[in-house]
């Protein structure tokens, strides 16, 4: 926080009377604060990390929509990268560009800005028009949809890398209103959005423009079109990052700010304006903002996001996917594919599960028509969210994702995959006292639920089962189950479905919260904890140093390589050592290899741990503070490290826990 004797969290200022009668003597603003954080921000690291990384309204959102809509998707090919890859002599949109449109050098990127004649003497430009005036392109339409398909979040990509942006710009000549469509297409799209009562996302992917994107296209001869290609000096590049991040902040108060890669080659100063900038605006508009990233900022002050992917397990803090309705581009392509209703459906299902949102692009035409095989994708999503959307809005992740044999997530770049009736997904009520179980698909005449063991949970204040029925607000009451070691089992109304749906849920009604979940039988004296890969056991080392590095150790019997696993509630676990007494610590490092270290009990998140059960008494032992596993690396040497790695079905990955 910054040093200034009058900045005030706003929990502070909302505390009780005096705290308020206090700020009003220095006359500060005293309104109603609609989250915690600072009330102003400073352009430092200990300021802008104050800022509520997730406002509430995010977290409850769960699912938005974006698009990849602008010049790149004129000539519809390849995918949205055209731009830089039709400067690549030889590639295959090098290749193409000279056969329908003509030599770069001849006919450069920025003619589908100004328009041009084609080889074949047809107009090349990106202009949609409104349907108001004759064109196709209707952002009340587009709004629509967006609210029809579940969504609670919803923006345009404001700019890519190509450096053409999409809103009424000061600093940039090269944008929709001065060239093209000559219409403010960002101001179109949010009030179109928010008369649907949705939030605004903006995505700006500008950052990118200037440290690579446009690598083969030569150097061009104008100030002005310097500044589209990316080739200002740097200094003139990093103050138009800024400054096209102001404009749309001033102009358009985004709710959320999603940004692509390379932030981290953006100046740390520049970066710090924008945040302090950013959430300063929120404060003026009493309004919780959301800043997403891949690099340059942190999880303490922002969301992360994984591009196409996401974690294997649960994963804290909050976080954000985004993912494409196509695996060959974000763009619209001629010939362009998509994935299917349940792949998509299934992998929001998932991310829900695991702690964060999903942020689904689509890819509309050029002309402002947006395809019928995606409107129908989107409306499959928003059927189901509106039969069953209590299971997704406003959830939180429970103790659990889930169980099932089908692994999603797992990093970025993970393709969506469609679940099967064995996969099973947790979320709960933020108040604690419903879990809801989807699976994902017809379980059949009995649904069972291994997590929901005796031996890992007791029941006796689950008060009602029900299956949510087909449309909203509709449950048939299960209320013939029993619980043993193997799990809940729970009679269904048959063997084939009561009605036909992309997954199904029940719902676990209990008269108080939700019981804790045990691991298993885990053991509650010293144990050997086994790496399923390399065969050898965790290892102190003895009475070693705060910060030491977890080894790896053929077992022999000695205090070094034993363990207690003590339990915290909820699932979370302290792993102490016999001979030192400190207990593993993940040191707050998420990146994949990081040693996992030993330290004095302090009950910080990096010290606490998370059984989950992958089947054959094998875990994943997850930390809390960095959502990564510990990993033997497969290294069967003993002494070596043990690691922490983003949670995967390999068996590195997986350990047994052994009473000695």
């Amino acid at each position: 926080m910054s040093s200034s004797p009058y900045q005030f969290t706003r929990r502070a200022m909302l505390a009780g009377t005096g705290g308020i009668a206090a700020a009003g003597l220095l006359g500060i603003r005293t309104p109603a604060w609609a989250t915690e954080g600072p009330q102003s921000y400073t352009a430092s690291w200990s300021s802008v990390d104050q800022h509520p990384p997730a406002a509430e309204w995010f977290q409850d959102a769960k699912f938005g929509i974006y698009f990849h809509w602008g010049v790149f998707s004129v000539p519809a090919f390849a995918n949205e990268w055209y731009p830089r890859n039709m400067y690549n002599n030889g590639s295959n949109e090098n290749n193409h560009h000279k056969s329908v449109y003509g030599d770069p050098s001849a006919w450069p990127y920025h003619n589908f800005i100004n328009g041009a004649n084609n080889r074949a003497g047809q107009w090349v430009q990106f202009a949609p028009k409104l349907k108001s005036a004759g064109g196709n392109f209707d952002p009340n339409e587009w709004a629509q949809l967006f609210a029809d398909a579940g969504a609670k979040f919803a923006g345009p990509v404001a700019e890519h890398h190509d450096g053409y942006s999409m809103w009424n710009s000061s600093v940039n000549e090269w944008n929709s209103v001065a060239t093209g469509p000559r219409l403010d297409l960002l101001r179109l799209h949010a009030d179109a959005i928010r008369a649907k009562g949705l939030k605004l996302l903006a995505a700006l992917h500008h950052a990118y423009n200037f440290t690579g994107f446009y690598q083969w296209a030569p150097s061009q001869s104008s100030t002005s079109l310097r500044k589209l290609y990316g080739q200002l000096d740097v200094n003139a590049e990093n103050q138009l990052w800024y400054d096209k991040l102001r404009e749309v902040v001033d102009g358009y108060q985004p709710d959320v700010i999603w940004q692509d890669f390379n932030l981290s080659r953006v100046p740390e100063n520049h970066r710090l304006n924008f945040l302090a900038y950013y959430y300063n605006k929120a404060v003026s508009l009493n309004r919780d903002f959301v800043a997403t990233y891949k690099d340059g900022f942190n999880t303490r002050g922002e969301v992360v996001d994984y591009e196409r992917g996401g974690p294997a397990g649960i994963q804290t803090p909050y976080w954000l996917t985004d993912d494409s309705i196509s695996s060959s581009s974000w763009c619209y392509t001629n010939g362009i594919g998509y994935y299917s209703l349940n792949a998509m459906l299934h992998s929001l299902i998932d991310r829900v599960s695991k702690n964060g949102n999903m942020l689904l692009n689509i890819a509309p035409m050029a002309d402002g028509t947006i395809p019928s095989g995606q409107r129908t994708i989107l409306l499959g999503i928003g059927d189901y969210l509106k039969r069953f959307g209590e299971s997704i809005y406003s959830t939180r992740a429970w103790a659990v994702f889930g169980e099932g044999p089908t692994q999603m997530g797992g990093g970025s770049f993970v393709t969506p995959r469609a679940g099967t009736n064995q996969d099973i997904r947790f979320t709960r009520s933020k108040d604690n006292r419903v879990l809801y179980a989807t699976v994902l698909g017809w379980p059949g005449g009995t649904f069972h639920i291994p997590t929901l063991g005796s031996n890992r949970i007791n029941l006796s204040t689950l008060a009602s089962v029900q299956l949510l029925g087909s449309t909203a607000g509709q449950y048939i009451d299960l209320p013939s189950r029993t619980q043993d070691g193997s799990g809940l089992h729970i009679t269904t109304p048959g063997t084939n479905p009561p009605f036909s749906a992309p997954a199904y849920v029940v719902k676990l009604t209990f008269s108080g919260t939700i019981p804790s979940l045990g691991s298993g039988p885990t053991p509650t004296g010293w144990s050997r904890i086994t790496n399923a890969a390399t065969g050898l056991v965790l290892d102190s080392g003895g009475n070693v140093a705060s910060g030491s590095n977890v080894k790896q150790w053929n077992y022999d019997g000695s205090n070094n390589l034993q363990w207690q696993l003590v339990d915290l509630g909820s699932g979370w676990y302290r792993i102490v050592n016999r001979t030192n007494g400190m207990v593993i610590d993940s040191w707050g490092n998420t990146s994949n290899g990081a040693p996992a270290r030993q330290a004095a009990w302090s009950g910080s998140n990096n010290q606490q741990w998370r059984l989950n059960s992958v089947g054959n008494g094998r875990y994943q032992i997850v930390n809390r503070g960095t959502g990564t596993a510990l990993d033997g690396m497969g290294s069967t040497t003993a002494g070596s490290t043990v690691a922490m790695w983003t949670p995967n079905s390999n068996a590195n990955n997986q350990w047994t826990v052994t009473t000695v």
